[in-house]
C-alpha cells in the first residue's frame, strides 16, 4: 500500500470512528426556521422554494453532458458514476423544493437523501478518473448504500425519539475532504480535471450563505442567505458539466465496448 492509498484509508477509518463514537445529536428544531418566509403566487417560502431551480438546471445540464454521443469516456462504464451524479443533483432540486414548502424533519429527509447520492457518486467518479477504473466502479454501489444509509439512519432515529444526525454530517465532511485529497494527489486521466476545485468553491460559498442566512436577509431586505445557498450549491455542479463537455483523454485505457462502444475510440482520437 503506497502512502497516498494509506492516507485515504486513514481518512476513511477516522470518519467511521467519528460516526460511531461521537455523541448522538438530534436535528436542531431551529434549523427549520429560515429567515425568508415571504409568500408569492400562493407559494410560501417562495424564494427558498424557487431557488432550487439552480439544482434542476445543473442536473439537466449534467445529463446532457454525460449522455451526448461525443462525451469523452475511455471506457463506456465510466459514464455511470457521472450519470448517477447528475440524477442526484436533479433530484436534490426536487427534494429541496419539497422540503422548503413545509420545512420539518420528514420533508428534510427527501432533501438530504439525493444529496448523499450526489456526494458518493462524485467520489466514485473521481476514483475512476484519477486512481483506478475498476476500483471506482466497484466502490460505486457500496458508497451509494452507505450515503443513503446515513440519511435513512438519521430519520429513523428521529422518529424513534433519539435523533442522531452525526453520521450524515460526518459523511458530508468526509466527501469534501476525500474529493479534495483525490484532486490534489491524483492527476486525472482527462484534461480539465482541475475544474473539480471550482466545486469546492461553490460548496464553501453555499455553507457560508447558509450560516449567515438571517444576517444576509436583514442586510439586503431582499434575499436571504439560504436562497443564495441554493444558487451557489446548484452552480457548484456546473464545473463538473464543463469538465465533461470539454475534456479529452490524456492516458490511454482499454475501452469497454460492451455498453457504449464507439465513444472510447472517439475520445482517444483528435478532434
Amino acid at each position: 500500500m503506497n502512502a497516498r492509498t494509506a492516507l485515504l484509508v486513514a481518512i476513511t477509518l477516522l470518519a467511521i470512528a467519528l460516526a460511531v463514537f461521537l455523541p448522538a445529536m438530534p436535528q436542531p428544531v431551529a434549523y427549520h426556521d429560515f429567515a425568508d418566509k415571504r409568500e408569492a403566487y400562493g407559494i410560501e417560502n417562495f424564494l427558498d422554494v424557487t431557488s432550487n431551480l439552480a439544482f434542476t438546471l445543473a442536473g439537466m445540464a449534467g445529463l446532457l453532458a454525460v449522455l451526448r454521443p461525443r462525451a469523452c469516456f475511455a471506457s463506456a462504464s465510466e459514464r455511470w458514476p457521472y450519470l448517477i451524479f447528475a440524477v442526484g443533483v436533479l433530484l436534490t432540486g426536487a427534494g429541496s423544493c419539497y422540503y422548503h414548502l413545509e420545512p420539518n424533519n420528514e420533508s428534510l429527509f427527501w432533501d438530504r437523501l439525493p444529496m448523499t447520492i450526489s456526494f458518493m457518486s462524485l467520489i466514485a467518479a473521481q476514483i475512476v478518473d484519477r486512481v483506478d477504473v475498476r476500483t471506482g466502479l466497484l466502490a460505486l454501489v457500496p458508497m451509494l448504500l452507505i450515503g443513503v444509509g446515513t440519511a435513512v439512519y438519521w430519520i429513523v432515529t428521529e422518529r424513534l425519539g433519539r435523533g442522531n444526525v452525526v453520521p450524515y454530517g460526518v459523511l458530508q465532511a468526509y466527501s469534501v475532504i476525500v474529493l479534495l485529497k483525490l484532486a490534489a494527489m491524483h492527476p486525472s486521466r482527462y484534461t480539465h480535471g482541475n475544474a473539480i476545485y471550482a466545486v469546492f468553491v461553490g460548496y464553501l460559498l453555499a455553507k457560508g450563505f447558509e450560516h449567515f442566512d438571517r444576517q444576509i436577509f436583514e442586510l439586503t431586505g431582499v434575499i436571504s442567505g439560504h436562497t443564495l445557498k441554493h444558487v451557489a450549491a446548484g452552480l457548484a455542479g456546473l464545473p463538473v458539466v464543463y469538465m465533461l463537455w470539454c475534456r479529452r483523454l490524456v492516458a490511454q485505457v482499454a475501452p469497454d465496448a460492451a455498453v457504449f462502444g464507439r465513444e472510447a475510440q472517439a475520445a482517444a482520437s483528435p478532434r
